[in-house]
């Protein structure tokens, strides 16, 4: 014969608490676990409670982990595939790749030649489209920008530079990153200021009037530096920018990159083939191997 609850118990034997709340002329029932629950603190900026204020609801979490990590990243992509005609045939570069970086994030992306990781670099500037998928800046997707939407994105929220420098042979560096300021729509004197304050960041105060033919490698990569933060920038996407310099220069000009995240909250991301300096001065290395990511 079954055995009845006892009284102020429910069907497994939990006791049952009455609680009153305003208004209610009813009486109801909470279940008290054996063990007391800790209450998550309030303070806590992903902390949620469910409405009986007791206990941390993981459903009612979810939703709001998700928004969180969503709104964190400042430049992602999205299931992004590029596949290019070659001919009679189709080369997938990127298979739905999906990845992303957040504000003063400083990440490094590795892979073998061929790998998708300047295709990549490429998608995430604005300098190509892909075939499926989306990528976005600040929670935008870049999809629906026109030409000149695009034009502004790589003028203002996104800077470059690349493996070979890029500089106009017969400007000085002032001129070349006064250059890229005019392109901004700065003028006169602030365009000088501007350019001035730059290339004394990246350490060039002294050689502000020499061409790129009168630079070394890492100073000129410096200056390439300085013209693709013109515009104040909040990404800096760098295609194997240590590949034309010696180990010296190469930590140097990572010390400077590092220094630039830690400061003013830059977000980097790295194309680079050297493990020891992506491990050394890196947040985090994303690995592709045949346009994924592993």
């Amino acid at each position: 014969m079954a055995r009845r609850p006892r009284a102020g118990c429910d069907g497994l034997g939990r006791q049952k608490i009455p609680a009153q709340t305003q208004g209610d002329k009813h009486a109801k029932c909470k279940m008290q676990s054996a063990k007391p629950v800790a209450k998550e603190s309030s303070s806590h900026p992903l902390s949620h409670k469910t409405l009986d204020g007791d206990r941390l609801s993981l459903r009612a979490l979810r939703p709001l982990l998700e928004n969180s990590l969503a709104v964190m990243s400042l430049i992602e992509t999205r299931e992004v595939s590029r596949v290019y005609q070659m001919g009679s045939n189709q080369v997938t570069a990127l298979d739905h790749v999906s990845m992303g970086a957040v504000e003063g994030e400083f990440v490094a992306i590795q892979g073998t030649s061929g790998s998708g990781k300047s295709t990549l670099l490429n998608l995430l500037g604005g300098l190509d489209r892909p075939t499926s998928g989306e990528v976005l800046f600040d929670a935008k997707p870049l999809g629906p920008l026109t030409k000149k939407q695009m034009a502004r994105y790589r003028r203002f929220s996104v800077g470059m530079i690349f493996q070979n420098f890029n500089l106009i042979p017969t400007m000085t560096a002032a001129e070349n990153v006064r250059l890229a300021l005019a392109f901004g729509g700065l003028r006169g004197s602030e365009r000088r200021k501007r350019a001035t304050d730059l290339l004394e960041r990246v350490g060039l105060i002294d050689r502000m009037d020499h061409r790129p033919a009168e630079l070394s490698g890492g100073e000129q990569q410096r200056v390439a530096i300085a013209r693709a933060l013109a515009n104040r920038p909040r990404v800096l996407l760098a295609d194997e920018p240590t590949g034309n310099l010696d180990s010296t220069r190469a930590h140097e000009l990572l010390a400077l990159l590092r220094e630039m995240v830690d400061k003013d909250r830059l977000t980097v991301l790295l194309v680079t083939h050297d493990r020891e300096l992506a491990a050394s001065f890196a947040d985090r290395i994303i690995l592709m191997k045949d346009g994924k990511v592993q």
